[in-house]
Parts: C-alpha cells; sequence; structure tokens
C-alpha cells in the first residue's frame, strides 16, 4: 500500500512511498533496539556534542527543510524557518542543562549513602501530528535521545518527506546510523508496534482521540505514555484590559500556522463593556491577513494541510452560523485549488454551537460575551481541554492569581498569547492529555528514576 503526500496549495500529489512491510518493521526494531544499547553506554559528553551538531545541521539547512514543510503542509516559508530555528533552540537548551538535569541526587537517609540516578529506558515510539512537522519530533527527540534512549517515528503520512528527512538529519548529525528511525506505517499497524517488546514507551502528540487509543494499546501491556492532545484555549479579556495589546496577541495567536495550532487562542472571552470594542480591534487586524502560497513572502497565512481537514472546519463554522453565530469575516470557501481557507470571525457564539463546544482547527475565532470576571472563568474552564489558556488585564497582579490558581490549563499566560519555550513544561490536563515536554521535566519522562540505597 502506498502513502501519498499532496501540496495543499495545489491539490496535486507531491510523492508516493511505499509502507513498510512487517519484516522491515521488525527489523526496524531489533536494529533500533540494538542501537539502544551502545547508545546507552556512550558518555554524556559525546552524547551533548551529537546534540549540538544537530543543533548546527538545523541552522545549516534551515531553509530547505522550510521549503519541505511549505510544499507538503503549506507552512509560508518564514514560519518554517522559524520552526527550524525553534528546532535548534531546544536543542541547545539540552545540550546547556542535561548534565544538571540528569545528574545524580544525593539524599540524605539513613543508609552510608542514598541518591536517585536517571537511567534510559529504551526504545521510545514517537507518534506524530503535521502542524509542526519539525518541531514536535526535535522537541521530544532532543532530550529523549540525550538522555540515553533510542526512538523511533512514526510520522502523520502527509508529512513523510519530513519524517524522513528527520532521520537523516540525526544520521548526518553524527548519531548512531539506528538511534533514531522514521517508520513507514499505517494507524492500524500503530498497536503492534506499542505492543512490542522492544517498544518501553510511547509518546503523541495529536488528537484526544488518537490519545485514547494509543493510551488504551500502552496501557495494557504498562507502558509509560506521553500524551500532548487537542486544545480549545481560552483568552479571556477583562473590562480593565488593554484592548490593543489583547486583540494583537489574540490575532497573531490564532492566525499561526493557518490557525492549525493545539495551543492557539480559539475562544476569546470578552467582559461585554468592552466587546464591542474589542471586536472592531480583533476584525480590523483579521482583515489584515494575505492568504496565499506559502511560497510568496507576503503570505501569511497559507492553506489548511488536508482537503478533510477545510472540510471539517467548513462543517463547524456553517453548523454554528446555522445556531446563531454571525460571521462577520470569511466563512465562505474561496474558488481555485488547494485548500485554503480565509480568516474567519465568528461572534454572538454560545454553547450548543460547534465553535463554543469543539476544537476548531484552522484561522476561525470565536467571541464569546459574558458579564463579568466570574463568568469569564466559568466559561473558561468549561471545556473538555486544558492545554493553554490566557489572561487580559492592566491589574498584573490580579491576573497572574487568576492565572495560578483559577485558570484550568497546564500553560497559562498572562497579557501574552501560549506559546512553547523549551525552559518550561510544557503539557496539558483533561483532555489535553498528560506528561510534561521541554524544562528538566521533559528530559526525565522517559528515564528510570532510580533509587540507590547502600548500607
Amino acid at each position: 500500500m502506498a502513502i501519498t503526500t499532496v501540496n495543499p496549495s495545489t491539490g496535486e500529489e507531491i510523492a508516493s512511498y511505499t509502507e513498510m512491510s512487517s519484516s522491515q518493521v521488525a527489523e526496524i526494531l531489533s536494529s533500533t533496539e540494538e542501537a539502544f544499547q551502545s547508545w546507552r553506554r556512550v558518555g554524556l559528553n559525546d552524547r551533548i556534542d551529537a546534540l549540538r551538531r544537530l543543533a548546527g545541521r538545523l541552522r545549516e539547512h534551515a531553509g530547505n527543510y522550510a521549503q519541505l514543510m511549505a510544499e507538503e503542509m503549506g507552512k509560508p516559508l518564514s514560519a518554517g524557518e522559524q520552526e527550524i530555528h525553534k528546532c535548534a533552540w531546544v536543542c541547545d537548551y539540552y545540550a546547556d542543562t542535561a548534565p544538571a538535569a540528569l545528574a545524580d541526587q544525593i539524599v540524605d537517609s539513613d543508609a552510608s549513602r542514598s541518591f536517585v540516578s536517571f537511567q534510559p529506558l529504551g526504545v521510545v515510539l514517537a507518534i506524530m501530528p503535521w502542524n509542526f512537522p519539525f518541531w514536535q519530533v526535535v522537541r521530544f527527540a532532543a532530550p529523549t535521545v540525550t538522555a540515553g534512549n533510542a526512538a523511533i517515528l512514526k510520522h502523520a503520512p502527509n508529512v513523510t518527506g519530513c519524517g524522513l528527512a528527520l532521520e537523516e538529519l540525526f544520521r548526518e548529525a553524527g548519531y548512531p546510523e539506528h538511534l533514531f528511525r522514521t517508520m513507514l506505517i499505517d494507524v492500524p499497524e500503530v498497536d503492534a508496534v506499542i505492543r512490542d517488546d522492544r517498544v518501553k514507551a510511547v509518546t503523541l502528540t495529536g488528537s484526544t482521540r488518537a490519545g485514547r487509543a494509543v493510551a488504551a494499546a500502552a496501557g495494557s501491556v504498562i507502558k509509560k505514555t506521553v500524551l500532548e492532545l487537542g486544545g480549545s484555549d481560552p483568552s479571556v479579556v477583562l473590562a480593565d484590559a488593554d484592548l490593543d495589546v489583547a486583540a494583537d496577541a489574540c490575532v497573531t495567536s490564532r492566525l499561526n500556522n493557518s490557525g492549525q495550532s493545539c495551543i492557539a487562542a480559539k475562544r476569546l472571552i470578552v467582559v461585554e463593556d468592552v466587546r464591542s470594542d474589542f471586536q472592531t480591534r480583533v476584525l480590523d487586524r483579521m482583515s489584515e491577513a494575505i492568504l496565499g502560497s506559502p511560497m510568496d513572502p507576503s503570505t501569511t497565512l497559507g492553506p489548511l494541510a488536508r482537503a478533510d481537514l477545510r472540510d471539517n472546519l467548513h462543517r463547524q463554522v456553517t453548523a454554528s452560523v446555522a445556531n446563531g453565530a454571525r460571521a462577520v469575516l470569511g466563512g465562505e470557501l474561496p474558488d481555485g485549488p488547494g485548500f485554503f481557507y480565509p480568516p474567519t470571525l465568528l461572534t454572538d457564539v454560545g454553547p450548543g454551537m460547534p465553535a463554543y463546544d469543539e476544537e476548531l482547527f484552522g484561522p476561525v475565532v470565536s467571541i464569546i460575551a459574558v458579564a463579568d470576571e466570574q463568568e469569564a472563568l466559568q466559561v473558561a474552564n468549561a471545556t473538555v481541554y486544558g492545554l493553554g489558556a490566557s489572561i487580559y488585564t492592566r491589574d498584573e497582579h490580579k491576573g497572574e492569581r487568576l492565572a495560578a490558581e483559577w485558570l484550568e490549563a497546564g500553560a497559562c499566560f498572562v497579557n501574552s498569547f501560549v506559546r512553547s519555550d523549551p525552559r518550561l513544561p510544557f503539557g496539558g490536563i483533561k483532555q489535553s492529555g498528560f506528561g510534561r515536554e521541554l524544562s528538566p521535566m521533559g528530559i526525565r519522562e522517559f528515564v528510570n528514576v532510580k533509587a540507590v540505597w547502600v548500607a
């Protein structure tokens, strides 16, 4: 069976790849396990040297990788280059911090000596999505292999070229040949790989539905998982907010990656007293987006990655309008080839509408009016998701308190939009998943936290 990649700007086929046979899958599992057994004995300083080489290769080939992402999933070239440089940044971060994060921790006890040691688990399977095809892989792989593990990547089919380029990247950076492998298989074959004894842990970035399936398979064989799933992130705009700051941040967040981001500002929850003024500012900024080919330097909004994604987004928009929402911008499918969707602003959004209840994965903003701060927090938390949230207020002390104590999410930002940062833990609660990537917590997700006690 073939895996076909399609250019989302034109709808034309890019390439076709043959799925791996069961014997090829078995070979990858065996060779990666062998590579791990050798790699785990390589000193940390040598692993860090490889990580620094990886960062260098990323920077050196940023333009080529950006071109590949533009072709396979429609990311504008400038955004693609930014993604690659962020990958290099996370490599730099773990090269600098791994010695402290993985150092033995001495613990006072009634032993003559006791300490906590962080030892690698083995082969980790990563099931990754298409929307940030390099970043979401490297942010997992950089700490995981630096901790002494090996990695197998099952990438999204529509970015198969990116998946193979990542395998070659690790090889060119001087890692052992089979330490990082890309496996070309379809979803039905993933379950058997998860259950294989050579795989010790699994990480998934993807939908909540996919997370349930992976968690069930891994749980049945008692394997560690990290799940970063969907989000319907609220941005709470209080009556005392700087509306220009809030509008700039919310629109930047919502249109990033053509709206195809788990942590985009999707539900703008605004106190009624300032709703009209805020909505005007959001409309003005949304209207400035330039929809076009990701190869055009002037483009700020590329196509959606696949036809089915655009179809589902449009269904959600039209169903919301049919149930009482009002499209004051966009909301109509453009003519011509490709999977483009215009920047869309929905107002009068309320319960029972997809724009209120579901995750909309595209350049669509929902404005939800509330009476006051208390209702704003209730609406913000009234979701099955809990990945990110932001709050806007001129009272920074209040914003900090509400973000820390009341907003239900893994990352809460005050007067700015949610983003990932290598220095901070990243992950969600509720149906947005569990576990953390990035920060010292990220490098310790796939290790055996081992207590050693000496009489």
